[in-house]
């Protein structure tokens, strides 16, 4: 099925371009979009009518985007969830998230705005793109913890990894120092009962010393 396409459209082509695509991707995409008419001669000859109307729209739209994605860029956004020990969510976080997680912070970020490979299933940090235009993309990261804590430290460079390792060591050597004090308190009573001990038989050797 070949279409026009009214705007770019990313591995497809530029505002203008006559591009033969699948009939269900045009029908379920570009054209309920209205990124493209299908390409019948009079709706080629409408938009040539409409061109420069279109690119002049189409030129204001990106100078807005623009300065949204300079705004927005490199922002990052804190998402709470659940996880394992291990760092794998219960659960998942997807588009809607982040865009809830952007808007929540002042900025207007539609979920169907945001582009991920695949959902977010794991703790730490994630880079997220936000399409603000055809032409426009933001790049922002999600911080992903199960505290507020959690994502400060993940903030200054820490992964989940290295916060479980210093949680483990932390605690072992709380443990160890624990072993320690038993170990120098069961000391301790030893001399005790060795002092103990020592002065019972100064004091049965004197009882037992015959009187001159």
């Amino acid at each position: 099925m070949k279409v026009i396409l009214l705007e770019r459209v990313a591995k497809l082509g530029q505002m203008g371009d006559v591009c033969d695509v699948k009939p269900g991707y045009a029908r379920n995409y570009l054209l309920p979009q209205k990124k493209g008419l299908t390409a019948s001669a009079a709706n080629i000859a409408s938009f040539e009518a409409r061109k420069v109307q279109l690119e002049a729209q189409n030129l204001e739209s990106k100078t807005e985007a623009e300065a949204m994605a300079a705004k927005l860029d490199g922002q990052q956004f804190v998402v709470i969830r659940s996880a394992s020990d291990a760092g794998a969510l219960y659960g998942s976080v997807t588009t809607r998230d982040a865009a809830e997680a952007a808007t929540a912070e002042g900025f207007t970020v539609d979920r169907k705005q945001v582009v991920l490979l695949a959902p977010i299933k794991y703790l730490g940090l994630h880079e997220v793109s936000v399409v603000l235009h055809p032409e426009v993309t933001a790049t922002i990261e999600m911080n992903v913890a199960r505290s507020a804590e959690e994502a400060e430290l993940q903030a200054a460079g820490k992964s989940i990894l290295e916060l479980a390792a210093e949680e483990e060591a932390a605690a072992e050597f709380e443990i160890a120092e624990l072993f320690e004090d038993i170990g120098a308190a069961a000391s301790d009573d030893d001399d005790l009962a060795d002092s103990a001990g020592v002065a019972k038989a100064e004091d049965d050797a004197e009882d037992e010393t015959p009187a001159s």
